[in-house]
């Protein structure tokens, strides 16, 4: 079996999530998303390894968050969220994986099949990247939020992470396209000429962005289930019976 690492990028400062700290360490249930997501990465048979990529000023947050996980020493991120997979990846020169999971943070909840459809999929000039069909209806609209036209959604997709390649042709990818900003390790790897193949995401895998998606993840967390059962015991003389505490 190719060997895996998986790269996390948590450098970012999510501005539009407010508050007084980054998404990533805000409270998912009881536990932080960032710690979610690496455990998840972790408990994967098929991934070797997790290489965190953190905010400078995180430190100390992200060994608090992380504390018994057993990951990669973080690395420092950079600029942009594309200079800081850069950086992820150089760090995995030793290590030098087959393949490579390069996943966002804030996406903590991964469905181990997820995981497995994505390796399943990469090839030598192929990435793999979890997609989701667009159900809404698009408009495109003007800087004071007039519609200008109705864009057509056929063949459209929403794209999230973790997204796969070979080692060497993501990190060389990178290195080609570190003088351009594009908004995910795909577009890195179109440029360089690569082919890219999608496979069914999963609606849970969708990115924290706001409170709002914090609260709507929580709540699918969990799930109820009710039982029901019976106790028989023969009576003998006493003082009386107690059932449920009463």
């Amino acid at each position: 079996m190719s060997s895996c690492i998986a790269i996390v990028v948590a450098a970012g400062r999510g501005v539009r999530f407010g508050g007084i700290q980054p998404k990533q360490y805000a409270a998912l249930g009881n536990r932080p998303v960032i710690r979610i997501a690496i455990e998840r990465l972790l408990a994967h048979p098929r991934i070797a390894a997790v290489q965190p990529v953190i905010h400078p000023d995180d430190q100390a947050a992200f060994a608090e968050a992380t504390a018994g996980l057993g990951v990669m020493l973080p690395v420092v991120g950079g600029a942009t969220r594309q200079a800081s997979a850069r950086n992820g990846l150089e760090a995995l020169a030793l290590s030098h994986p087959d393949v490579v999971l390069i996943h966002d943070a804030a996406r903590p909840l991964v469905p181990p099949q997820l995981v497995d459809r994505i390796l399943d999929g990469i090839r030598p000039g192929l990435g793999v990247v979890p997609a989701l069909a667009v159900a809404d209806t698009l408009k495109q609209i003007d800087a004071a939020g007039r519609v200008i036209s109705t864009v057509p959604r056929e063949g459209l997709v929403r794209v999230q992470t973790p997204q796969g390649f070979r080692y060497e042709e993501i990190l060389s990818a990178h290195l080609q396209a570190a003088h351009l900003s594009l908004t995910d390790d795909a577009a890195v790897f179109e440029h360089a000429g690569h082919g890219v193949a999608t496979v069914i995401g999963a609606v849970e895998t969708e990115k924290v962005t706001t409170t709002d998606d914090l609260a709507r993840l929580s709540s699918g967390m969990f799930e109820t289930r009710i039982g029901q059962g019976f106790d028989a015991h023969r009576l003998i003389p006493g003082p009386g019976v107690t059932l449920c505490g009463v």
